[in-house]
C-alpha cells in the first residue's frame, strides 16, 4: 500500500527499516510439479488454470540463463510471467538449472545445451498433441535455445529469443573483456573449477558502475511505496542469488561464442551436428530492450538476419534487461504481446514436424558417441511419456 511520504532522508531510512523487519518477499509461488530431475537440473511444470476447452494447444518451455535462478520468470504474485501465462491458458514448463558443485566442473557445453536442454524440449513436447513445444530463452538461455533449435529443430514449434545475445561481435563491453589478452579463460577454469558467481556478478556491475548508487537514491525516494518495495526486494533477492558457471561449459562458451562468434559465423556445432542459424525455419521472435546494458540490441537482432524463418519479427520495448521482464509494465505490455504471439501460431504448431523428424540425425550422417547418447536420451523420453493428466487438445 502506498502512503503519503514525509520529507527527509531520516524518515525514509526509518520506513525502510520498518519494511526490512518484515523480511524479504516470497518468490516462485506459482504452483508447479517437478516432472524431471537429472544431476542438478530439473524441469518444472505449471499447469494452465483455465478449463481444458480454453487452453492453448502447444506447451511453452522457458529457458532461463544458466547463471541465474529460474524464478525471475515466476518472481512474485503480480510480477510473475508464469502466473500470467497459466492464467491465459498456456501450459508452461521451466528449466531450473540448479546449483553446480565442484564435481560439475567437467559438465560440458554439449551436456547443458544438447543433453539437458534437449531432454527438457522432448519432455515438454510430449505434453503436446503435435509432439512439439514453443521455446522461449531469456538472456544466455536464449542463446542456448537458439543453438539447440539450429541443431535439433524437430520438436521446436517456435523460438522466442528474449534479450538473448547471438552476434557476439556486437556484445559490448563483455565481449571486449573476454577477448582481451589478459583474460585467460583456461587459467580461470583450471584455477576455480566452476567460474564463481561473485566474479561474474562483478563483471555485470562493472558494466554500469553507478547503478547501485542510482538504485539507492531511488529506494530512498520511494521508501513509502510498499508495492514498489516488495517488487524491489524480490528483484534484489533474485539478483543476489546467482549460481556458478560449470567450468568446462564456460571454457567453450567463451571460446566458441565470445571469441570465435561461431553461431553467426556458421561454424557452431552441438552434439557433433552443425548448429547453423539458417537451419531455423520455425516462427522466430527477437525481443530487445531500449536500455539493456547487458545485451545490446544489435547483438540480439542479428538472429533475424540469419534464420530462414519466413515468419520472423522483432519486438523492441523500453526498459532494461531485468526490469522490462518482471515489472508491472511487463505485465501490461510484454507478457500480453508474447501470449498473443503464441496464440496466433498455436494452430500451426505442427508445421514441418514430419520433415524435421525424418531428416533428424541420419541426414547429417553423424554417428559419434554424443549422437548415440542423445538418441538414448530421446528413447528414454519416449518411454517415459507424459503423465496421465496431460491436457487434452483444445
Amino acid at each position: 500500500m502506498t502512503t503519503h511520504r514525509p520529507p527527509g532522508i531520516l524518515s525514509s531510512l526509518l520506513a525502510l527499516a520498518a519494511r526490512a523487519r518484515r523480511g524479504p518477499p516470497a518468490v516462485g509461488l506459482t504452483p508447479c510439479d517437478e516432472v524431471w530431475r537429472e544431476n542438478k537440473w530439473r524441469l518444472l511444470r505449471y499447469r494452465a488454470t483455465r478449463p481444458p476447452a480454453e487452453r492453448w494447444r502447444t506447451p511453452i518451455l522457458l529457458v532461463p540463463s544458466l547463471i541465474n535462478r529460474y524464478y525471475v520468470l515466476d518472481l512474485a504474485p503480480g510480477r510473475s510471467f508464469v502466473e500470467y501465462l497459466v492464467a491465459a491458458g498456456h501450459d508452461v514448463f521451466i528449466i531450473d538449472w540448479g546449483t553446480p558443485t565442484a564435481e560439475d566442473r567437467f559438465v560440458t557445453f554439449d551436456d547443458v545445451c544438447h543433453r539437458y536442454l534437449g531432454r527438457a524440449v522432448r519432455k515438454t513436447a510430449a505434453y503436446s498433441p503435435d509432439g512439439v513445444c514453443h521455446v522461449l530463452g531469456y538472456c544466455l538461455g536464449g542463446t542456448l535455445a537458439t543453438i539447440y533449435t539450429a541443431a535439433e529443430p524437430a520438436r521446436v514449434a517456435s523460438l522466442v529469443a528474449l534479450a538473448a545475445p547471438i552476434d557476439f561481435a556486437h556484445g559490448g563491453l563483455l565481449a571486449t573483456w573476454t577477448r582481451s589478452p589478459g583474460f585467460d579463460v583456461d587459467a580461470l577454469v583450471d584455477g576455480f573449477g566452476n567460474v564463481p558467481w561473485p566474479l561474474m556478478q562483478a563483471s555485470f556491475q562493472l558494466l554500469k558502475p553507478t547503478a547501485n548508487l542510482a538504485k539507492l537514491v531511488g529506494l530512498l525516494d520511494r521508501a513509502w511505496d510498499d508495492e514498489f518495495l516488495d517488487g524491489f526486494m524480490a528483484t534484489e533477492r533474485w539478483g543476489n542469488d546467482n549460481v556458478s558457471f560449470p567450468g568446462a561449459c564456460y571454457r567453450r562458451y567463451i571460446g566458441d561464442l565470445y571469441r570465435d562468434n561461431a553461431l553467426v559465423a556458421g561454424t557452431m556445432r552441438l552434439g557433433g551436428k552443425p548448429a547453423r542459424l539458417d537451419a531455423i525455419d520455425c516462427p522466430v521472435l527477437a525481443v530487445t530492450f531500449e536500455h539493456d546494458h547487458i545485451v545490446p540490441t544489435a547483438a540480439a537482432t542479428a538472429l533475424l538476419a540469419h534464420v530462414s524463418s519466413p515468419d520472423q519479427a522483432q519486438l523492441h520495448l523500453r526498459g532494461g534487461h531485468v526490469g522490462a521482464v518482471v515489472s508491472k509494465k511487463a505485465a501490461a505490455g510484454l507478457w500480453p504481446q508474447l501470449s498473443r504471439w503464441w496464440a496466433v501460431r498455436d494452430t500451426d504448431a505442427a508445421r514441418g514436424l514430419g520433415d524435421d523428424a525424418d531428416d533428424g540425425d541420419a541426414a547429417d550422417g553423424h554417428g559419434d558417441a554424443d549422437d548415440a547418447g542423445a538418441d538414448d536420451d530421446a528413447a528414454a523420453d519416449d518411454a517415459d511419456g507424459p503423465d496421465a493428466d496431460a491436457p487434452a487438445p483444445s
